[in-house]
């Protein structure tokens, strides 16, 4: 049996950038375990894997439904969310129904090690890089597209469902979440 601590379940459906960072942990010594649908992840996720990677959208489904059947076999997980569209609120409905981290694609092997605390990380942190809200609000679009996306999220991701609670229209809606403001 391969030891826990240098396995790696990696779960994504884009297989190119699956496969990317796949070959980029191995280079590193790691051996990485890879599922590109729920069912393939379920199928991976009784083995004691210690660190999962695991992507925020998965061919339309949300990749927080995986965090609980995940987090049963092995409650001590490590579970890295990935995601292309980030946001605050599943930011934090990922980190309350267990994630350790949550990070912005695209994103790199070092990155991923260092949120797993596995690579190199600096002994301190520089706060003079650390941003005071007050110094930088959100813009409007900014806010708009937040408050989509928590309404996005309390209807499990249902694009249909979240336009008929904005009483808005569904490719209107679309288009409005696939144009992610900067964050200020």
């Amino acid at each position: 049996m391969r030891e826990t601590h240098n396995r790696i379940l990696l779960i994504d459906d884009d297989i190119t950038f699956s496969q990317t960072l796949a070959a980029s942990l191995t280079r590193r010594g790691y051996v990485v375990e890879i599922a590109h649908n729920m069912q393939q992840a379920i199928n991976i996720s009784p083995q004691p894997i210690q660190q999962v990677i695991l992507d925020l959208q998965l061919n339309g489904d949300s990749g927080l439904n995986l965090l609980a059947p995940l987090l049963n076999d092995y409650p001590q997980r490590q579970i890295l969310i990935l995601t292309g569209y980030a946001s605050i609120t599943t930011a934090v409905e990922a980190i309350k129904r267990g994630a350790m981290d949550y990070l912005c694609k695209p994103v790199t092997s070092t990155e991923i090690l260092k949120a797993f605390n596995l690579g190199k990380t600096d002994a301190f942190i520089d706060t003079t890089q650390i941003e005071s809200p007050a110094e930088n609000p959100l813009t409007l679009n900014r806010l708009e597209w937040e408050h989509l996306q928590r309404v996005l999220q309390e209807h499990d991701g249902n694009i249909s469902a979240c336009a008929r609670a904005l009483n808005m229209h569904r490719r209107t809606l679309q288009r409005k979440l696939q144009k992610r403001p900067s964050p200020h």
